[in-house]
């Protein structure tokens, strides 16, 4: 995966993160239980996406609704609804926070959400209302131990 990188969308890089820095850092992705990622853009502002696992799970995305500019998303409730190849899935927020900006590429072309769901497949950026929150999700190394638990729950 991406252990230890950050994310730069305006240079669109990835960085070895500074493991002596404690706390958020700009460019730090974590993750919710629910396969969902979220990139802290700047103190209170992050990107948010569904995870490599979770697309690979639906298979092809036909659609992709999102709230709108300006909407409220909170923390542990449904956004949006997803149709894929392999259902449909409700998408639930990470974090609580005003919708700021919708990557509209994605509700026109959704193939870009197979393609590349973890930088060009994003969907949303939030204000956040805690960076709490945030902190609350998984990181990398945590998000890849849930993934081995649950790949071995379902193999049962």
């Amino acid at each position: 995966m991406l252990a230890g990188l950050l994310y730069f969308p305006r240079e669109k890089v990835w960085q070895r993160a500074d493991p002596a820095k404690e706390g958020m850092a700009i460019g730090e992705i974590r993750f919710s239980r629910d396969h969902l990622w979220i990139r802290l853009d700047d103190d209170l502002q992050a990107t948010l996406g569904i995870t490599d696992y979770l697309q690979e799970k639906l298979g092809e995305i036909y659609s992709l609704p999102l709230p709108e500019e300006g909407e409220e998303i909170v923390k542990e409730e449904p956004f949006s609804t997803v149709e894929a190849k392999n259902g449909r899935r409700e998408l639930i927020a990470p974090v609580s926070g005003e919708v700021i900006e919708l990557n509209y590429e994605t509700q026109e072309v959704p193939e870009i959400v197979n393609e590349d769901p973890m930088s060009e497949g994003w969907l949303l950026k939030v204000e956040l209302s805690s960076s709490k929150e945030f902190d609350d999700l998984l990181t990398e190394e945590e998000y890849e131990d849930f993934l081995a638990e649950e790949e071995g729950e379902e193999e049962d």
